[in-house]
C-alpha cells in the first residue's frame, strides 16, 4: 500500500510538472516601431525616395502622353511610313517607361530593395531585444499582437524536425 501511495504521488508530480503551462507573452511590434526613432526615420527617408521617383515615372509617361497628342495634332500632315515610324518610336518610349516603372516599383523592384535595406538593422536591433525580454521574463513564447504570428520562441519547444521526420523529409545539419 505504501508503494501505491509513493507511486501515486509520484505520478501526481509528473502529470503537474508537465500540465504546467508555458509561459506566453504578446508584444504589437507596430507600437514598438513607431516609438523607435529609427523607424521614423526609415519612413521619412523612405518617403522622399518614393516622392523622387513618382516624379520620374511620372515625368516619363508625361512625355509619352505629349508625344501622342502630337502625334494626333500633326495626324492629317504626315505620311502613313511617317505616321508608323513615330508611332513605334512612341511605342518603345511607353515601353521604356513602363519598363522603369517596374524597375522601380516592380515585386523586385528599387523601392523594395532599399525598404529591406533600410528596415534591415531596425528588425535586427528589435529581434535582439525581443530575445533580451523573452528570456529575461522566462518566456517560452512571444507573439505579436499586431499580427505577425511568432517574434520569438524558446529553441527547446522547437518541433519542426520532429514533424518534418514524421513527413518523411531529411534534414540537413549545417
Amino acid at each position: 500500500m505504501k508503494k501505491l501511495l509513493i507511486i501515486s504521488v509520484l505520478l501526481m508530480g509528473i502529470i503537474s510538472q508537465q500540465a504546467k503551462a508555458q509561459k506566453i507573452g504578446y508584444a504589437d511590434s507596430e507600437y514598438i516601431l513607431s516609438k523607435m526613432p529609427e523607424y521614423k526615420g526609415f519612413q521619412e527617408e523612405l518617403a522622399k525616395l518614393t516622392a523622387n521617383w513618382k516624379k520620374e515615372v511620372q515625368s516619363l509617361f508625361t512625355d509619352v502622353e505629349r508625344m501622342y497628342d502630337a502625334l494626333k495634332a500633326e495626324e492629317a500632315l504626315l505620311t502613313r511610313e511617317m505616321y508608323d515610324e513615330r508611332s513605334a518610336a512612341i511605342k518603345k518610349k511607353e515601353a521604356e517607361a513602363v519598363a522603369y516603372q517596374d524597375k522601380i516599383f516592380g515585386t523586385d523592384g528599387l523601392y523594395f530593395l532599399k525598404q529591406k535595406e533600410l528596415m534591415q538593422p531596425i528588425l535586427a536591433k528589435l529581434g535582439e531585444a525581443i530575445d533580451r525580454v523573452s528570456k529575461k521574463q522566462r518566456l517560452g513564447m512571444l507573439v505579436d499582437k499586431a499580427g505577425l504570428p511568432l517574434l520569438w520562441t524558446d529553441p527547446r519547444h522547437d518541433y519542426s524536425d520532429f514533424v518534418l521526420e514524421e513527413l518523411g523529409i531529411e534534414t540537413i545539419e549545417n
